[in-house]
């Protein structure tokens, strides 16, 4: 069976991969989370042995909560809420654990012709950066967000700009730089 021509083209061919990996990345997260939590379609197996979006707000709680003892603050968390002496309570849903962000960062980079090595470094690096910024948002947060004021500025979307736009960034630098290696290969 003959492929058809625009497969041929390589950037036609990424994004339609990106698509894909995406799709499948994002729709899987909001899945698996339907089905860990009770209610609907629960699956008590699944989410008591493994439960990686569990996991994942676990371990941002428990590095916020670590870097602020560091900073001089009493603070605890409850498996979905950040509390702070003196300053108050932040919860940890979903939508915070940055796994949108992490879908489309990880179809981009799986998705994009370069070495599988380069791939995987990047593709680890990038999450980890990403979700330490997240942790120092929940740290700036509990320090800094007061709901008892009126405030029109929403901390989610201004926070998944700012991740856009360095995730555009870097992805960038990579492809420059993946570009540049492969070019100097295929010279060589």
């Amino acid at each position: 069976m003959k492929q058809p021509a625009f497969l041929n083209n390589p950037a036609i061919r990424f994004m339609m991969l990106f698509i894909l990996l995406f799709a499948i990345f994002y729709s899987f997260n909001i899945f698996f989370f339907g089905i860990t939590n009770p209610g609907g379609n629960y699956n008590a197996f699944l989410a008591e042995h493994l439960n990686y979006i569990a996991a994942l707000r676990q371990v941002l709680l428990d590095c916020s909560v670590m870097i602020l003892k560091w900073l001089g603050y009493a603070a605890i968390d409850n498996n979905s809420e950040l509390l702070v002496a003196g300053k108050g309570t932040l919860a940890i849903v979903y939508s915070c654990l940055g796994l949108g962000l992490i879908s489309f960062f990880s179809a981009f980079v799986l998705a994009y012709p370069s070495p599988l090595h380069s791939k995987l470094v990047f593709l680890f690096s990038g999450i980890f950066v990403i979700e330490f910024l997240n942790v120092i948002r929940f740290v700036l947060l509990a320090i800094f967000w007061s709901k008892k004021a009126n405030r029109i500025v929403d901390h989610h979307t201004i926070f998944n700009i700012l991740l856009y736009i360095i995730i555009a960034f870097s992805l960038y630098i990579w492809i420059k730089r993946n570009d540049k290696l492969t070019g100097a290969d295929v010279q060589n």
